[in-house]
């Protein structure tokens, strides 16, 4: 394995206690859209390590970070900050397309078992505006990038601060990266923040939200995910593509306007946490490998399909040997273009 990164992701590493669609309760995991992103482009070239990019404080477990080490992913670009801090994070599914973060007391005792004590005094996250003006804790900042990481040429951005995503793609394209996604966080798709959406798409070769948060920001002007998708690639970016869940992606290309829908891969969900970081790790794993934009699009797609069959950020990694490329060939036949 080369030890230089041929692909950066920034995002966030998370401590996850969750409850399973299937009503199994994993508490104290490591997660958060860095390492599943991380993962879902190792799916396609586990030769090559991912170098992550994130903050954490210095109570973030030692042998987590020893384990990613070993799967292939970079950490140098983990910054430890000298604090603790908390990145406790809850959620249950009541079944795989839905998931609440809130009243985790009740979501124990609906599976019947105690409230872990790791939990005590944790507060859900209420959504809020991105900041326009202040950078946070978990902001990254230029200088969090390592040196040996900008020999990279592909960057992807998970969601994160407002701050952060306008900052880092500028800087990633001055040091030559030719590759820059980006998937927008909750607190910047919003209406108030419209008038400040552009500055997030000039340049990226691709903005990958989900069809939750462009129905947020354009609630009140349209209601057609093509249209938005329109209006999103006038600011700039090469292509857009929309994670739509189980229904799959529909992806827009800038220069020819063509239009695609690629189903999600048909295949039982156990565990459906980080399946939309792992697509857009296969995105960028899949255009640097062909630049084609449906083949990209497609070796996302499978990625997501491994990562969603197990619990855990490296189920997909121990998936049979050419399961993902025979997945991905018979994917092919069932693209429309529209």
């Amino acid at each position: 394995m080369s030890d230089t990164p041929r692909y950066l992701v920034a995002g966030q590493l998370r401590r996850e206690y969750y409850i399973t669609p299937a009503g199994r309760a994993l508490l104290d995991v490591p997660g958060g859209s860095a390492v599943y992103a991380g993962v879902g482009a190792a799916v396609w070239q586990p030769d090559h390590p991912v170098g992550l990019v994130a903050r954490v404080g210095q109570d973030y477990p030692q042998d987590w970070l020893a384990e990613f080490e070993r799967r292939g992913l970079s950490t140098r670009g983990v910054r430890i900050l000298p604090e603790t801090v908390d990145l406790r994070s809850f959620f249950a599914y009541s079944d795989e397309n839905t998931r609440s973060r809130s009243d985790p007391v009740a979501h124990f005792a609906r599976i019947g078992q105690p409230f872990p004590k790791a939990l005590l005094g944790y507060t859900n996250p209420e959504p809020r505006l991105d900041s326009r003006t202040r950078l946070s804790a978990s902001s990254l900042r230029q200088g969090d990038i390592p040196s040996e990481y900008l020999d990279a040429a592909a960057a992807h951005l998970s969601p994160l601060d407002y701050l952060t995503h306008t900052l880092l793609p500028a800087v990633l394209r001055q040091a030559g990266f030719s590759t820059v996604t980006l998937d927008p966080s909750v607190g910047t798709m919003l209406p108030t923040f419209w008038d400040d959406v552009p500055a997030l798409l000039t340049g990226l070769t691709a903005f990958i939200p989900n069809e939750e948060k462009l129905q947020a920001l354009f609630y009140g002007r349209s209601t057609d995910l093509w249209e938005m998708a329109a209006a999103m690639a006038s600011y700039g970016c090469e292509l857009v593509v929309i994670k739509c869940g189980r229904r799959g992606q529909l992806l827009y290309e800038a220069a020819t306007r063509n239009r695609w829908e690629i189903p999600a891969y048909p295949t039982r969900v156990v565990d459906p946490t980080g399946a939309g970081d792992a697509f857009c790790g296969g995105f960028l794993a899949g255009f640097r490998l062909t630049f084609d934009p449906l083949l990209a699009v497609m070796h996302g797609n499978i990625a997501a399909s491994l990562a969603i069959e197990g619990s855990g950020p490296f189920y997909a990694l121990d998936a049979l040997p050419g399961l993902a490329q025979a997945r991905l060939e018979a994917l092919k036949q069932y693209v429309r273009k529209l």
